[in-house]
């Protein structure tokens, strides 16, 4: 009997290679990339980078976690009105506006229908008639959008777009689809960290102008002779006639007074350095020195008769 029996290396050698052949496969499949996109937007720093930028790096991972995808765009609803924030390529911000000027499109219909919408051939696809034709002649022909979805309602919708038809296929949508969960959470954690800088922003201009305000009616009341509510409006009234807010008519008043105490302040106490080089000449002696009693002065003679 030759060849070798069960237990030989030869054996052993023999049925680990489809092994070795399937884990090498295992570490190119594409549900690695959306393994490793979902673990770097868990560790996306929302509150170290600016929300363009946040949104930004939510998009990129997308094009990197859905197989097939070119550029990816996020939209969001504001004032029931959609708008693409960023795209990840130039060719996404020009499909999008195509669709926004038009009315119609993938993201328009997911956004507002809180569904995905997929299609493989643009240029033929009849939901958006007008739409799919002139982005089809722009060489994109394949989309997929993903409504962002959140426990407070659709955030907007992240668009996936490719050059090549048919590229998204079951397999395909369904990553976005596990993808769009936690991208939606990191948007809206995203939006909620620039609200709230830019409440925190709001509220300490508001404090300075506040400040500002009442350092002004004080000046106004030390002229006048008005109480405080009499101060505020001639304020407020100067603020109407000038079309300016009352922060800025405060904020004049209070530079004008601070002006005028630093030109009083110059005029009643001069530097020591202009008053003995710029004494005038014939007032007398200079400041400090004593002048001599004209009996007394040199070269003059006393008669004692």
């Amino acid at each position: 009997m030759t060849g070798t029996t069960p237990g030989e290396p030869g054996v052993e050698e023999a049925d680990e290679t489809p092994d070795r052949d399937a884990e090498r496969q295992a570490f190119t499949d594409p549900d690695e990339d959306l393994t490793q996109s979902l673990a770097s937007l868990s560790r996306l720093a929302t509150g170290q980078l600016a929300l363009e930028d946040s949104l930004t790096q939510v998009a990129r991972f997308a094009v990197r976690a859905i197989p097939g995808a070119d550029g990816a765009g996020l939209t969001l609803l504001e004032a029931d009105r959609a708008d693409t924030i960023v795209a990840t390529a130039d060719f996404v911000t020009k499909v999008d506006k195509i669709q926004y000027s038009l009315g119609e499109g993938p993201c328009i219909s997911a956004a507002s229908e809180g569904r995905t919408f997929t299609s493989g051939s643009l240029g033929g696809e009849q939901r958006w008639p007008r739409f799919g034709p002139r982005v089809a002649r722009l060489g994109v022909h394949s989309v997929l959008s993903l409504p962002l979805l959140t426990p407070d309602g659709v955030l907007g919708a992240m668009n996936v777009y490719a050059h090549g038809k048919a590229e998204f296929d079951d397999h395909a949508v369904n990553i976005g689809e596990l993808f769009s969960v936690p991208a939606a959470i990191a948007v809206q954690n995203a939006l909620v960290l620039a609200q709230a800088k830019r409440l925190a922003t709001n509220l300490q201009a508001a404090l300075v102008s506040r400040a500002v305000i009442d350092q002004a009616m004080g000046i106004v009341m030390s002229r006048t002779g008005c109480n405080p509510a009499e101060a505020f409006d001639r304020l407020r009234a100067r603020s109407q006639t000038e079309h300016v807010k009352v922060s800025a008519v405060a904020q004049s008043v209070v530079d004008a007074a601070v002006r005028r105490a630093r030109v009083r302040r110059a005029l009643e106490d001069p530097p020591a350095t202009c008053r003995r080089r710029h004494w005038p000449v014939g007032r007398g002696v200079l400041p400090g020195r004593r002048s001599l009693p004209r009996s007394r002065a040199p070269g003059h003679q006393v008669d004692h008769q």
